[in-house]
């Protein structure tokens, strides 16, 4: 299934754990050199490390703008091109509006919207230019069904779908591929403001998911015939009922 993506450069977001870490590891079986991405500089150095040669560390605080422009100048100088881009770093924030935090929205908002916009333009030329390439976004179930005690990440979801269907569609006249995958709940860093009982609960009842499927889904949106797009791939635990 993946032998079309031995020796492609790939570069992931929020690679130094959860998702992007297990996409990682997944895209270097396939037989991608694959960038790292991540703040969290002694994290993902050791991680690459440990991954091995064609695992590429690239420190990179998607909150600071100009460093984010500047991501693609650093992606090539270390891999001499770039097939695949996974906008994949999000952060969480669930509860009540009423009691919400809105510094803390500011924060979901900018990393999952703002961020991840202002990174994909920073590799779309060079996709376009080459005239092929393919942009994964993790989105969330979140984004097609309105999540009523999370409606802050809803809404940033929700940004994330409409921005994947309407560049997909500018885009793939040059060869570029566009999609999201759109999990449901994921064991993650991202549910660490999960109250305890809620988490146990979902452990045990098998509403939670593992990073390992969210990365096989990852793996077969981009093995597919260079004509064929997956504009969404829904992945859910079994007894979740949305």
């Amino acid at each position: 299934m993946t032998d079309e993506l031995k020796g492609k450069v790939a570069a992931i977001t929020g690679a130094a754990s959860g998702i992007g870490l297990e996409c990682a590891g997944s895209l270097l079986a396939a037989g991608c050199r694959v960038v790292l991405i991540d703040r969290a500089e002694d994290r993902l150095n050791a991680i690459c490390q440990e991954l091995g040669p064609d695992a590429i560390p690239l420190v990179v605080d998607l909150m600071d703008g100009p460093a984010v422009d500047g991501m693609l100048d650093r992606i090539v100088e270390k891999t001499g091109h770039l097939d695949i881009f996974h906008a994949n770093a999000g952060a969480y924030v669930g509860g009540s509006v009423v009691d919400g935090d809105p510094d803390q929205w500011d924060k979901v908002l900018n990393l999952n919207i703002n961020a991840a916009f202002r990174s994909i333009r920073a590799v779309l030329p060079h996709m376009v230019e080459r005239k092929t390439g393919d942009i994964i976004v993790t989105s969330s179930i979140a984004g097609l069904v309105p999540v009523v005690w999370e409606p802050i990440y809803t809404a940033s979801k929700f940004a994330v779908q409409a921005f994947v269907h309407t560049v997909r569609r500018q885009v793939a006249e040059h060869g570029v591929r566009v999609g999201a995958v759109a999990p449901g709940p994921v064991v993650t860093a991202l549910l660490d403001d999960w109250p305890k009982a809620k988490m146990d609960e979902a452990l045990a009842n098998g509403s939670l998911m593992q990073p390992r499927e969210v990365a096989d889904a990852v793996l077969f949106m981009l093995s597919r015939p260079r004509g064929v797009t997956i504009r969404d791939l829904v992945i859910l635990p079994q007894s979740v009922d949305l």
